[in-house]
This record gives C-alpha cells, sequence and structure tokens, in this order.
C-alpha cells in the first residue's frame, strides 16, 4: 500500500523561523503557578514543539481574567529569559470584551502593545486576528498591522476563523502575504478538507494551524455512531503503530498535504511529550481514506 509522505518542518511566512509541525496552546494555561508553568513550556520545548500559541482572551472567565493566559507565559519567560529563543511565539487579539470584536486601526495597536507588555518581550514571532470583525475595513486592519510589522513588534501576521473571502480580502491590502490561518480541524470536523480551504491555503502560502484537533475531546470518549465511526478508523491505525488515539488523530492531520499544524490543547506535561509521536507516524492512503469515510459518514464517490 502507498505510504503518504511523513510531515515536514513548516516555515513561518517567507523568510520566518522553521518549526516542527505541531504547537502547543495555551487556551487553558492561566491559573496555574509560575513553576508549574515552566514544567509545561519546558514538556512542549524539550519535545521538539516549539511554537507556542496563546491570546489575549486566554483566562478570561467572562468576567475577569482577560491577558491572564499572556501574563502568566510573560513571567515564566522574564524568570528565564532563554527559553525565548526557544521558540516562536504566537499569540492572537481583537476579541474585545464586551464589544465582542474590535479590529479597528486604535484597538489593534492598542492590543498588540498590551500583549507585549503581558508576555515581557520585544516581539510577537506571529500575531493572529482571533476572530474577524465585520465592521473593520480590511484595508484599514492592513494598514495598522503592517505598522506594527515595521515597527518591529510583529513578525508575521496570522488569522483565525476567517473565511475563504475575508482572507482574501486582508489578503488584498496587506503589504506582507499572510502567514497561518487557523480553523477548526479534526477528523471530526472535515470542512476545511472539503470546502478548498486547505487549498487556498495552499496557493496562498499558509500554514494551516488547527484548532480542537480532537473535537474538544469528542474522540476520547465518543458517543454517536459517527464518532465511534471515526475513533475506530483511528484506532486501527494507533494499535498497528502502537500509539494512543490522540497521536493518530494528530498525524492523520499532518498527512495532509496542505501541511495541517495540530494545536494540542493539553495541560500535562505527559501528554504534550506525547503528541510529538505524531511526527513519525507514517499513513497509508487507504488507511487516511477510511477516516474521511467513516466522518462523511458515506462512502466517496
Amino acid at each position: 500500500m502507498s505510504q503518504l509522505p511523513l510531515p515536514k518542518t513548516v516555515r513561518l511566512g517567507r523568510d520566518g523561523p522553521s518549526f516542527a509541525p505541531l504547537s502547543w496552546g495555551m487556551w487553558r494555561f492561566a491559573g496555574r503557578s509560575r513553576a508549574d508553568a515552566a514544567a509545561l513550556v519546558h514538556a512542549a520545548l524539550d519535545a521538539g514543539i516549539t511554537l507556542l500559541d496563546t491570546a489575549d482572551i486566554y483566562g478570561f472567565d467572562g468576567t475577569s481574567g482577560f491577558g491572564d493566559a499572556e501574563a502568566l507565559l510573560g513571567e515564566v519567560l522574564a524568570a528565564e529569559p532563554g527559553l525565548r529563543d526557544r521558540m516562536v511565539l504566537a499569540t492572537k487579539g481583537g476579541i474585545r470584551p464586551p464589544l465582542p470584536y474590535d479590529q479597528s486601526p486604535a484597538y489593534l495597536a492598542e492590543a498588540i502593545d498590551a500583549s507585549l507588555r503581558r508576555l515581557k518581550v520585544e516581539r510577537i514571532d506571529l500575531w493572529q486576528i482571533h476572530r474577524p470583525d465585520i465592521l473593520a475595513h480590511p484595508q484599514e486592519t492592513a494598514r495598522a498591522l503592517d505598522a506594527a510589522r515595521v515597527a518591529g513588534k510583529i513578525g508575521e501576521v496570522g488569522v483565525s476563523n476567517f473565511t475563504q473571502l475575508q482572507i482574501a480580502a486582508l489578503g488584498a491590502f496587506i503589504g506582507r502575504p499572510i502567514a497561518t490561518t487557523q480553523p477548526e480541524i479534526s477528523p471530526l470536523r472535515i470542512d476545511c478538507i472539503e470546502n478548498g480551504e486547505l487549498e487556498q491555503a495552499t496557493v496562498l502560502g499558509l500554514v494551516p494551524m488547527a484548532w480542537s484537533p480532537l473535537g474538544g475531546g469528542r474522540l476520547a470518549e465518543p458517543a454517536t455512531a459517527r464518532e465511534k465511526a471515526v475513533a475506530a478508523a483511528l484506532d486501527a491505525v494507533a494499535n498497528d503503530r502502537g500509539v494512543s488515539r490522540t497521536v493518530a488523530a494528530y498525524s492523520w492531520l499532518m498527512a495532509h498535504p496542505a501541511g495541517i499544524v495540530p494545536i494540542v490543547g493539553s495541560q500535562q506535561a505527559e501528554r504534550i511529550a506525547e503528541a510529538a509521536r505524531a511526527l513519525t507516524v507514517q499513513w497509508t492512503r487507504e488507511e487516511w481514506y477510511a477516516v474521511l469515510v467513516a466522518s462523511r459518514g458515506e462512502k466517496l464517490p
């Protein structure tokens, strides 16, 4: 049976840093001690997972905690400055409770500066618009992001939860090509695989970063017939390769030629380290399509 290529190193933008096609997300990072937080950062970096993805909204509980995840990571970096050079630092902004979204030039500048202060760094490698602001003109948004990049505050620009047309609109005005897109992709959420989003990413040179790659935990405890079918298709490969279903799910995404980078959401050091095994799992076409068929719930035409 034909083997799909193993995932390759990914480059951020045209000339940015390279990193393994797996990242660690910090949505549930806030609320722990600095020592515990540092242990998680070390777990990711030691496993070869060097892109760390956070956001200013992470830690917000609806009333308080805005910026807490960034601030905690900033404490870790201040205590161990050498860690900064080992990572590709990514964060997001543009969600502004209770608006909820704001990509006006003034707020973008404010949000980027605030993230820099909380993270205690001079530059963010990848700054992403977290969700699109329908009321923001893409030309004005592009100007604000270009200004931050020229000022050396950010390296590359990415988007999260943008449609294909929203990506094209921002891309038409921005001075430097958009580097990443962050949609929800998992073996249970295959919209991007079938609606052209990944093809657009390939054409434009965007790195697709998959949030919720385990289907919001549903792959761990499948309940519906469809979820159980997908889990069984993943288990067939996991059992054969001696890995967990979680690792199989990550590697299934990474086998796509668009170069999907799953965002590992676990806040357990051993699970973060385990995720790196996905870099070594190779799929056959037959195995890969079996998962897709199970997710679709019908045979391919």
